[in-house]
């Protein structure tokens, strides 16, 4: 993957919707060969972080000592601006937040953990490394799903 690569990537995450002849554009490429790196990412780059440099990924659980909705905002809001913080999720149960986040390595973690831990009030921090990715997709199964306001279909006696 080379910086070209890298620009079309990074203009595709900021907006999808890009036409092919503006992207092409400002990385400095005809259409048909921007058009084959892209075709060629999509097979590979977008799905494997480790193609990036990205190969570590960690399942962070955090427990929070102070629940009010002011901190809740500022935690969410700070946590969402973190680099390598690829999602975030308010949960029920042990953890108050759970968060995917995907780094370069164990110092690039080290990094992330410190400033996580510097946002005020957090009981504690649990990081769950990946070792390996089994699946991953982005497709919801809609095919299978019944429209919003269908009627469920009926079940035959056995």
């Amino acid at each position: 993957m080379d910086n070209i690569d890298r620009k079309i990537l990074a203009i595709l995450q900021e907006d999808a919707t890009v036409s092919l002849a503006r992207i092409s554009d400002r990385v400095g490429l005809s259409q048909t060969p921007c058009w084959k790196r892209i075709q060629r990412l999509e097979a590979s780059a977008l799905l494997a972080p480790e193609k990036l440099g990205l190969g570590v990924t960690a399942f962070v659980l955090v427990e929070s000592s102070d629940h009010s909705a002011a901190w809740s905002e500022e935690f969410a809001s700070a946590v969402a601006a973190m680099s390598g913080v690829m999602e975030v999720y308010r949960m029920a149960g042990d953890a108050d937040y759970i968060l995917r986040v995907v780094v370069s390595d164990l110092q690039s973690y080290d990094r992330f953990y410190k400033r996580l831990v510097a946002i005020a009030s957090i009981k504690k921090v649990t990081s769950r490394f990946v070792m390996e990715r089994i699946k991953q997709t982005t497709a919801y199964d809609i095919k299978s799903q019944p429209s919003p306001g269908a009627e469920p279909a009926p079940v035959s006696p056995s």
